[in-house]
């Protein structure tokens, strides 16, 4: 499938993923946009054989970890294919793969097969399926799973063992998935590109010299390369993402709620609270869908979870604000260029495109930054204990570039996040849809984001609508 054929899809996609009352802020220009840069690492993709040429939905290929995760769940329900063989398929696919981009972090494969036995020993007996039964997925480090490290990139964790699982790995096993193992981030998910004091480098498979991005930096890579059809990763300031863009996959950062933050969720920092959720990766829109619909719904444990119906009425009007180029920095005209393509898509499909941005974009990136920043100042001295030296070096740079500092500028952040989600909420009754970049450039080259202050200050630049939707809580 060509990269427009992949656009369209996910445009037409799009309405579905999640509609609720400050409705569907979307992304799609990475997509796009990223695969004709990536796909020039011709020697990587040839190397590595990322999941270019997709068979369609619905086909069973040879090669069981080129399917999708409803495929795979489809041909295991219908008996036409093995929980066991799937698992061995990507265990296998791991081996081949995982040392040339260093995704895969942790394996558990005796345990993974034993989980496939008893899958197909239900589908053997009749009953009710879930709708992962017997799908392999993988898991984010920074996640807990019961009875494994959640070393959140970093060795002192190494002895930091769960004690239960998070609750969005609780739901996909509940569905039937069937654990593979952890996938590396950046020390402390504090880096837009995946480097851990623990475990090292995270390679992008279309070309290495470029970022893979962060900080689920080895969920995209393993997922982009056929290690796994669906894992799950984090989001604060563009997590899930940033790395779906560099790896040419698909993501969803759920709103505020959607998908409770159970137990990791509970008792954090304020910036945390209002703006960290967790989601899916995959390589197909449908099976996003399908790991949304897994996760998301209240539960007891997160205070900002609420009762909310998956599908909600459809917004009356069909605008959609066009921006390809964001205010409060330069964007590379390619970029640009992706971004009103997806216009023209969309105004195809019959909606009403404008370039229009939201009211008090700028401001709204600038409190983001604050939040952000404020709450991690206090920790700067514990970072520079436990974090590699690049890491360290990122968040200084950063720090050097702000002015901000302390009480007085939390309390204001605070303040201003609430009337700018009030504006933007009034916005988004005539344009309940929002399009632009994920990143306003092109990937990067590894190490641009610490070679100096100015670089630094504009690896944050370039996500300036992605942090919007964090600091909002809106879904991406």
């Amino acid at each position: 499938m060509s990269a427009e054929e992949r656009l369209q899809a996910l445009l037409e996609r799009a309405p579905e993923l999640e509609s609720d009352r400050r409705r569907l802020l979307l992304g799609l220009a990475g997509l796009f946009g990223s695969m004709g840069v990536l796909g020039s690492g011709g020697s990587a993709l040839a190397a590595l054989e990322p999941f270019a040429a997709a068979p369609r939905a619905g086909s069973l290929p040879g090669d069981l970890w080129r399917a999708g995760a409803q495929t795979l769940a489809a041909a295991i329900k219908s008996g036409d294919v093995s929980s066991l063989e799937v698992v061995e398929a990507h265990l296998e696919r791991i081996e081949a793969v995982n040392g040339k981009v260093n995704a895969f972090i942790a394996l558990y494969p005796d345990e993974a097969r034993a989980a496939a036995r008893a899958a197909d020993a239900a589908v053997a007996a009749g009953g009710d399926l879930g709708p992962l039964h017997g799908v392999p997925f993988s898991i984010k480090d920074n996640l807990d799973q019961l009875g494994k490290p959640n070393t959140n990139g970093i060795e002192e964790n190494l002895n930091l063992i769960a004690q239960r699982d998070a609750l969005v790995v609780e739901r996909m096993r509940a569905a039937g998935g069937v654990p593979l193992g952890r996938t590396n981030l950046p020390d402390m998910g504090l880096r837009v590109h995946t480097y851990s004091e623990a475990w090292g480098r995270t390679l992008n498979p279309w070309s290495p010299k470029h970022n893979v991005a962060g900080s689920s930096g080895g969920e995209a890579a393993a997922i982009a390369t056929g290690m796994s059809p669906i894992g799950l990763g984090n989001d604060i300031g563009g997590s899930l993402r940033n790395p779906a863009t560099c790896c040419a996959i698909a993501s969803l950062k759920p709103s505020l709620g959607r998908v409770p933050q159970f137990p990791q969720g509970a008792g954090g920092g304020i910036g945390s609270q209002l703006m960290a959720v967790s989601g899916p990766m995959a390589r197909t829109v449908g099976d996003v869908r399908l790991g949304y619909e897994i996760l998301a719904g209240q539960h007891p444990g997160d205070a900002w979870s609420a009762p909310v119906d998956l599908d909600l009425p459809s917004p009356s009007s069909k605008k959609v604000a066009l921006m390809p180029e964001p205010s409060g920095g330069e964007t590379h005209p390619s970029v640009a260029e992706a971004v009103r393509q997806a216009g023209r898509a969309l105004t195809e499909a019959g909606y009403e495109v404008e370039e229009v941005e939201p009211p008090s974009f700028v401001d709204v990136v600038n409190t983001w930054v604050d939040l952000i920043l404020v709450e991690l100042e206090g920790a700067r001295p514990f970072f520079r204990q436990v974090m590699n030296p690049e890491a360290t070096r990122f968040l200084d740079l950063i720090y050097e570039n702000w002015t901000g500092r302390g009480m007085q500028t939390l309390t204001s952040a605070l303040q201003r996040r609430h009337g700018l989600g009030s504006e933007w909420s009034r916005f988004f009754v005539e344009y309940p849809m929002v399009v632009g970049p994920i990143f306003t450039q092109p990937p990067f080259e590894v190490g641009y984001d610490i070679a100096g202050k100015a670089e630094a200050w504009d690896t944050l630049v370039q996500l300036r609508l992605t942090v919007a939707a964090n600091i909002l809580s809106l879904p991406a």
